[in-house]
């Protein structure tokens, strides 16, 4: 088995949180192609053009005509690091939240938190005067607000549960989601602020997700829908393959029949002579279906 096989496979087998992972990872790779094609063709644009239409713009315009971008952008990254930090923290926090949750309940969080971070993003541009001069060029990208969703829902839902960190011992979840947060949502702000005000909607996407929860009330029930009726209609049921057989003339009828009747004969008398016991399971077989037919 090659590779690519050992990949599809992988994908099939895997979970929801792999399935993630491994999305996130073929848009990195297909992104980064499309540089080193735009390189070898002295043509940059190549690459950005591909950006352009998988990132979530901060202007209202650009977003009316290109709105599947609140879900790419999600999982679209340019740089191995963000790629990477982002795919720990959702793997680690990830198979905690599989322990306590299940997998449909993940994906929506995580798309939702996505979507979350979006949505404050672009108001915030929109409404701030400090954001006014670059609304109209300004992209988000990356799946940390979706990550941060995951992080703060599951800290909400278990805070107590213990992690051991390398230096710091046993902690519990809920003091990690919080330092991630504040480092990474509100310490020196003016730097990437559009990022910054995506985790902070994911997060309070995590939050809301989880206080609904326990209150019985998934939010992510529609979007499961969705997803549902999409992946029914990619992937119909299998359809029953009819095949027509010609009818036989009363000749090949009649010897088919004659065939048929010798063989039970055979069992017949086999049985006669040594037992039904001495039978194999193919002439029990035989037998049943014969009788199957006279009754």
């Amino acid at each position: 088995m090659g590779l690519w096989d050992d990949i599809k496979k992988s994908f099939r087998q895997g979970n929801s949180l792999i399935k993630l992972i491994y999305i996130n990872i073929a848009v990195f790779i297909l992104v980064a192609l499309t540089a080193i094609t735009g390189f070898l063709l002295t043509n940059p644009l190549i690459a950005e053009k591909t950006i352009d239409l998988l990132a979530v713009p901060s202007s209202l315009s650009s977003l009316l005509i290109r709105p599947w971008t609140l879900i790419t952008y999600m999982f679209l990254h340019k740089d191995i690091w963000h790629i990477l930090f982002n795919m720990l923290w959702l793997y680690w926090f990830g198979t905690i939240f599989l322990q306590y949750l299940d997998q449909k309940k993940l994906v929506s969080v995580y798309l939702l938190g996505g979507i979350s971070g979006a949505v404050l993003y672009i108001l915030s541009f929109n409404i701030f005067p400090a954001f006014r001069d670059i609304v109209s060029e300004s992209v988000a990208i990356g799946a940390s607000a979706s990550v941060m969703a995951v992080v703060i829902a599951i800290a909400a839902y278990v805070p107590d549960y213990t992690v051991s960190l390398f230096l710091f011992g046993r902690i519990k979840i809920k003091y990690m989601a919080l330092a991630i947060l504040v480092l990474t949502s509100f310490m020196d702000f003016s730097v990437n602020s559009g990022g910054k005000l995506a985790h902070i909607g994911g997060a309070l996407f995590g939050y809301l997700y989880t206080l609904n929860l326990r209150q019985g009330k998934d939010l992510g029930k529609g979007i499961n829908r969705i997803i549902d009726s999409v992946v029914t209609f990619i992937k119909p049921g299998k359809k029953m393959k009819v095949t027509y057989k010609k009818p036989a003339d009363d000749y090949e009828y009649n010897k088919v029949k004659a065939e048929q009747q010798t063989k039970i004969n055979a069992i017949l008398d086999k049985i006669s002579k040594a037992g039904y016991d001495s039978l194999t399971k193919e002439e029990k077989d035989t037998l049943f279906r014969e009788s199957q037919k006279r009754n």
